[in-house]
């Protein structure tokens, strides 16, 4: 499955548990409901996804592109998410828990409702992101607009 080609499939409530998508072309894919934790998706093209409520706990997406990508509800929790380019997503009430955002791009994402309790933003670039009753790392519930 590495580096495969689904761009634009209709994946919705696939079980992908632990499945190696490094490198793969999800760009455009709909995969609301799926079932992705564990799974390995480094350097993976997430471009504009559909992943509503979609299950990423523990999941690999270092330096994986999620520009303009819907995580809307999504369970990120202890996510590697280091490098990623999540500039414009919407992440609105997702749980990101202990994930790792280290030099991710969030400029632009809607944070709005989500849980980043315990998360490592060290590096992140954050410039216009929308952190309405967003919990940022340290437990403190904010409310606005990132800088920028």
């Amino acid at each position: 499955m590495a580096g495969g080609d689904y761009a634009h499939r209709d994946l919705r409530g696939a079980d992908l548990m632990r499945a190696d998508l490094s490198a793969a072309d999800l760009s455009g894919a709909d995969l609301s409901d799926a079932n992705l934790a564990f799974a390995t998706l480094v350097d993976a093209n997430l471009h504009g996804a559909t992943l509503l409520g979609a299950d990423l706990a523990r999941a690999d997406l270092h330096g994986a592109d999620l520009h303009g990508a819907d995580l809307t509800g999504a369970i990120l929790t202890r996510a590697n998410l280091s490098g990623a380019n999540l500039a414009t997503a919407d992440l609105t009430g997702a749980d990101l828990t202990g994930a790792n955002l280290a030099g991710a791009d969030l400029s632009g994402a809607n944070l709005a409702g989500a849980m980043l309790d315990r998360a490592d933003v060290t590096g992140a670039e954050m410039s216009g992101a929308i952190w309405n009753t967003t919990t940022d790392p340290e437990g403190i519930v904010r409310g606005g607009r990132g800088p920028g």
